[in-house]
């Protein structure tokens, strides 16, 4: 009797793994990107504030938050083994259409322009909201699923009337750690969240299929086990203008 009621709490301890769906709204929901780095000594306070915008209220359905560690810091001493040099130049570009001009770290991007005054809780809420009062340009789907390889499938559908639209998607994860030992934060632990992990894109729209893109691609079991996220964004490559983004949590 004792080892079959042991082999039952077992059983009901092995997580499993589920299907699940979001549809963006009506509206636009923001992205906010933060450009960081592990060497760089006013990051982590940037991490920390990104971190603790779901538990203000800033919900996924609101803001989708990424985080993309660029390369260029790498030189002092310390490199970042979240960073990849296609980040920096993503960031470049963005300089260059969002009006910054130059790029810096910590960056915060809201909807493809250059966000400052972001540590004031006011001037975000009101970003926020402005956002969350606009049209939506563009319409997506993702639904995330398990395979018989062990893998996961994630698909990605995506239609909008805008005929310079770029699709983009992001495999992003949460409750990330590492212990820096050189470079401005020598001797810190660093804890980070929504740390893009893959970044793929841009991918056109098919003109033929009324500036509609539809997708599927794997990822390997390992995510299964991992507090990570899949994130589609829609973006205006002549302005950088974001159309619409969408984020959705690979479900256990």
């Amino acid at each position: 009797m004792l080892r079959h009621l042991a082999w039952l709490i077992l059983a009901y301890a092995v997580p499993v793994f589920a299907d699940c769906t979001a549809t963006s709204g009506p509206t636009r929901t923001a992205l906010l990107e933060l450009y960081t780095s592990e060497g760089c000594s006013s990051c982590p306070p940037a991490e920390k504030w990104l971190s603790g915008i779901a538990a203000a209220g800033y919900t996924l359905d609101k803001v989708v938050p990424l985080a993309f560690h660029v390369d260029y810091w790498d030189y002092i001493g310390w490199k970042d083994r979240f960073a990849d040099t296609a980040y920096s130049s993503r960031q470049r570009q963005i300089a260059d259409k969002g009006g910054a001009g130059f790029v810096y770290t910590p960056q915060l991007v809201f909807n493809g322009e250059d966000l400052r005054g972001w540590r004031q809780d006011s001037r975000f809420s009101q970003v926020v909201e402005q956002s969350l009062q606009q049209p939506a340009l563009a319409n997506i789907s993702l639904h995330i699923s398990p395979l018989d390889s062990g893998e996961i499938s994630v698909k990605a559908k995506i239609q909008t009337v805008n005929a310079h639209a770029d699709v983009f998607i992001a495999v992003y994860e949460n409750d990330l750690s590492s212990r820096v030992n050189a470079g401005e934060n020598s001797g810190r632990q660093l804890h980070h969240d929504y740390v893009v992990r893959k970044w793929m894109g841009p991918y056109a729209l098919d003109e033929k299929a009324g500036r509609a893109w539809q997708r599927s691609f794997a990822l390997g079991p390992e995510w299964k086990e991992r507090n990570a996220g899949v994130a589609a964004v829609v973006q205006d490559r002549r302005t950088g203008d974001v159309l619409q983004a969408l984020a959705l949590k690979v479900c256990h």
